[in-house]
């Protein structure tokens, strides 16, 4: 599954299927979020936060392929990501594009 930030893919032509997504909610557990509030306060990566944001963008991109694939999707193109926060110490990253059939 070729995945790509731009509207197009370069020496394809596509036929558009329509609309594609993936999401995932993680959270830490308390001892993490105990010491990232302590690191907070002396500045410094909150390493734990970062694997964290890491492994939902993974798994939110894995489930908007999977989407893909459902459609008979050759591609994704124009892919966008977000996250916001959903409760402390926890946040939810949405992906989401346009899924693409190559043309012949």
């Amino acid at each position: 599954m070729i995945l790509v930030n731009t509207e197009t893919i370069e020496g394809k032509k596509i036929a558009h299927l329509g609309l594609v997504k993936g999401s995932c909610i993680r959270a830490k557990h308390l001892g993490h979020d105990i010491a990232n509030g302590i690191k907070a306060l002396f500045g410094g990566e909150l390493t734990s936060y970062s694997e964290m944001i890491n492994e939902a963008r993974a798994v939110a991109t894995k489930r908007m392929v999977e989407n893909a694939n459902e459609l008979g999707a050759d591609a994704v193109v124009n892919i966008r990501y977000s996250s916001t926060a959903v409760k402390a110490g926890s946040a939810e990253v949405m992906v989401y594009g346009t899924a693409v059939k190559f043309l012949k």
